[in-house]
């Protein structure tokens, strides 16, 4: 044999033999992840397949791959880009998605500061556990509680308003209060799920850093101020950038559960999700349906590479990649 062959050959032979080893001393740990890695493949990577329904006239009878191409290609797009209900769709899903962002963070990270504070741990659990039960909550039941909330004639909201002397209001005739009602709704929800990240993050900080800062006078506001919050920087960047790739789907679930049918409320209300699944009940043209999710899948995607280039020129070591 050539010895240049033999010596090019050896670091990869000495590479493959690190691999073969590095897979034999991890076999418990990827045989735990060998299900996530099979359902990974089969409901995030296998479906993208499909895709291909967006630029299709979809026929079930010929199935995915043998219906017709759309002519002209980018057909099934006209519906999104043409209408003027597709575009204030478009609209209500960044705006409403980008106000539970910024509410989101301060609910989290204000309510996870104050447990942080807690000293008594009987409370401290207690308290925790009642602001993460609603997480668990189906949205059709909390639809339920917010209708017998606020309907009109017999709700709770306008019972009270009616006993302190004012008009009552009726709320599923107000679009303007939806955004409002929406956001409070899910940070209800959601608020204790979300806290319990940054309560995580919060208690890897180190007690030194605490109690260097006791000991030279600094308040709690001020340990909280200059210790705590600088520390769960990198977290709130990474959950914001995860939260931005996610702007352009909204929640169904909340929304149909929370809406409905009910057309005065759309102007401030209907998304995408929404506004896809009207049609497609109504034409049951999927292709359109496909056409949507083509394109909110498109667009996040490019959010998220813009925000993650925007995260690492303020602080590289809290960009995703």
């Amino acid at each position: 044999m050539n010895p240049l062959t033999k010596q090019a050959g050896s670091p990869l032979r000495k590479k493959s033999a690190g691999l073969i080893r590095d897979l034999i001393n991890n076999r418990a740990l990827l045989l735990m992840f060998l299900p996530v890695a099979v359902l990974l493949f089969l409901f995030n990577y296998l479906p993208l397949a499909g895709l291909v329904i967006a630029f299709k006239n979809f026929d079930f009878s010929k199935g995915i791959f043998g219906s017709d191409w759309a002519s002209p290609l980018f057909n099934n797009f006209d519906y999104l880009f043409s209408s003027s209900a597709a575009y204030r769709a478009i609209r209500n899903t960044i705006l409403l998605n980008a106000l539970f962002i910024a509410v989101g963070l301060v609910f989290e990270i204000g309510l996870a500061l104050l447990l942080n504070e807690v000293r008594n741990k009987y409370f401290k659990r207690v308290t925790q556990s009642l602001t993460f039960l609603p997480f668990f909550i189906s949205w059709i039941v909390v639809g339920v509680f917010v209708y017998n909330l606020l309907n009109y004639e017999s709700g709770a909201v306008n019972r009270i308003i009616e006993s302190l002397g004012f008009t009552p209001i009726d709320f599923y005739s107000e679009a303007g209060l939806w955004p409002f009602i929406l956001t409070m709704t899910l940070r209800w929800k959601v608020t204790g799920y979300g806290t319990i990240i940054y309560l995580a993050a919060l208690s890897g900080i180190d007690n030194s850093y605490y109690e260097a800062a006791s000991i030279d006078g600094a308040s709690r506001w001020q340990q909280t101020r200059y210790i705590s919050i600088p520390m769960l920087k990198p977290t709130v960047i990474i959950l914001t950038l995860l939260a931005v790739g996610r702007i352009m789907n909204a929640d169904f679930g909340m929304f149909y559960a929370m809406i409905g049918d009910a057309s005065l409320l759309f102007p401030t209300t209907d998304v995408i999700d929404t506004l896809v699944y009207r049609s497609l009940r109504k034409s049951g043209d999927i292709g359109m349906a496909s056409a949507a999710g083509f394109v909110q899948s498109v667009v996040a995607f490019v959010l998220v590479i813009g925000s993650n280039y925007a995260a690492r020129r303020v602080d590289k070591d809290s960009a995703i990649f």
